[in-house]
């Protein structure tokens, strides 16, 4: 092989390296390990991470949830190593069919006519929903709630930020933590969409009936962002409450927090918008002899359309996510997954009015109904007392919201799922009133 390149030394394929920075030593690295050694080594390294075997009351966009143990078991088949949709889809029955089923549970859980295949995650899908809502009405201005998680807002703001969409922000009410849309006036007739976190990053339930008649009494869609999507089995279907385009994120159905990724994008819209949808559609379809098959119905990226029809350059679909969310949402069914919300909903009360009681605290929010999530308002600096809580209790109590608004230094986050028995609330309010002790 050296010959055939005119070299003489394997040393010579380096030479553009300077010669003071090549390691001429051997590395130094330990000796090998026996199977049991290493599997021991592995052991002792878990046990220094003290944080995952703490309790956790932390949300904002990512959930702890349980995980039924037939959801590792399923995707771990062979026939699911590889999530990516084949160029010649309908050779692989098996996936269409599982990502169709995926479709038809995203439709019946938001009450919308048509869903996609699934996006990278809920933040791209409302960066997607903002490019949509412009194809679809040729406007080319966003209204955009306050209460939107920051961070879905950032990536929306990267997305548009050559496509000459102007998101304006709507503040949200510092008393009812719900989006304030009338210091806005009326929406005018370049108004392409309002986008509406619900429950809110604040976990506060938003009024989608009334948002929905004004953004339509202007010409404009409502999109509608769901990031704790345990929710949908407990709050009425966006789209029955007006909402033309629904996004979300899915993480919360089966899939393990695993440190922020990788998650699963929902997007459902109208049936007389389906042409505009991102992404990919799965349908079923009959052949000659009139037996079921399923086919992929749309696929909107330029590879596969002319680049002037393409509506997206999303290249594929999270299906070994989404086959995930497949699994457990069909595992619990409506009742297990009403049952997983009402769960949520009155653990996190119980929380709400316990750390409430705790002299100094208080919800700034109390009048809004709320789900899962709730912003607590502490008597000294939320970002200490939470260091100090994890330190001296080891609990991790919640998000400190000056993270993403420095004006509330004392304001934080905390989320109560169906996985925090009540020892472990109780164990955070006691941990909250001794360290807060005059």
């Amino acid at each position: 092989m050296l010959r055939s390149v005119g070299l003489n030394a394997p040393e010579e394929l380096f030479d553009t390296i300077p010669a003071d920075i090549l390691l001429r030593d051997l590395l130094d690295t330990p000796a090998a390990l026996s199977e049991p050694e290493l599997i021991a080594r592995f052991e002792s390294l878990a046990a220094k991470n003290a944080a995952a075997h703490r309790p956790n009351f932390l949300g904002a966009g990512a959930y702890s949830h349980y995980q039924p143990t037939i959801v590792d078991s399923l995707i771990s088949r062979s026939e699911f190593f590889t999530a990516y949709t084949p160029y010649q889809p309908e050779i692989s029955q098996g996936t269409l069919q599982a990502i169709f089923e995926f479709q038809t549970l995203v439709c019946q859980l938001t009450g919308m006519d048509v869903a996609n295949a699934s996006m990278y995650d809920g933040s791209t899908s409302v960066a997607e929903a903002v490019l949509m809502a412009e194809r679809v009405t040729r406007r080319r201005k966003v209204v955009v709630s306050g209460a939107l998680h920051p961070e879905y807002l950032h990536v929306a703001e990267t997305y548009v930020a050559h496509a000459g969409i102007d998101l304006v922000r709507a503040d949200f009410d510092e008393t009812t933590g719900t989006t304030n849309f009338d210091a806005l006036g009326e929406l005018d007739d370049q108004t392409a969409a309002i986008i509406v976190q619900s429950p809110n990053f604040f976990g506060c339930v938003e009024d989608l009936q009334t948002l929905a008649e004004r953004a339509h009494k202007a010409g404009a869609l409502l999109v509608v962002c769901v990031t704790e999507s345990i929710s949908l089995g407990l709050l009425r279907e966006p789209g029955a409450s007006g909402a033309d385009i629904v996004v979300a994120e899915g993480q919360s159905f089966g899939v393990p927090l695993s440190y922020g990724g990788p998650y699963l994008g929902l997007f459902a819209t109208r049936e007389k918008y389906a042409r505009q949808l991102p992404g990919r559609l799965v349908g079923v379809a009959a052949d000659k002899e009139g037996r079921r098959g399923f086919v992929l119905t749309l696929a909107t990226r330029e590879q596969h359309i002319r680049r002037e029809k393409a509506t997206s350059n999303i290249c594929t679909n999270e299906g070994l996510i989404a086959l995930m969310a497949t699994i457990y949402l069909e595992t619990l069914g409506r009742r297990g997954l009403q049952e997983v919300a009402m769960q949520c909903a009155q653990k996190a009360a119980y929380a709400a009015r316990r750390i409430s009681e705790i002299e100094g605290f208080s919800l700034p929010y109390s009048q809004t109904p709320r789900f899962n999530e709730f912003v607590l308002r502490a008597p000294v600096a939320a970002e200490e007392l939470l260091r100090r809580l994890a330190s001296e209790h080891n609990i991790t109590g919640g998000l400190a919201l000056s993270r993403y608004f420095p004006e509330r230094p004392n304001d934080l986050l905390v989320c109560v799922t169906e996985t925090n028995p009540r020892a472990e609330i109780d164990a955070l309010v006691a941990g909250f009133a001794e360290l807060t002790k005059q």
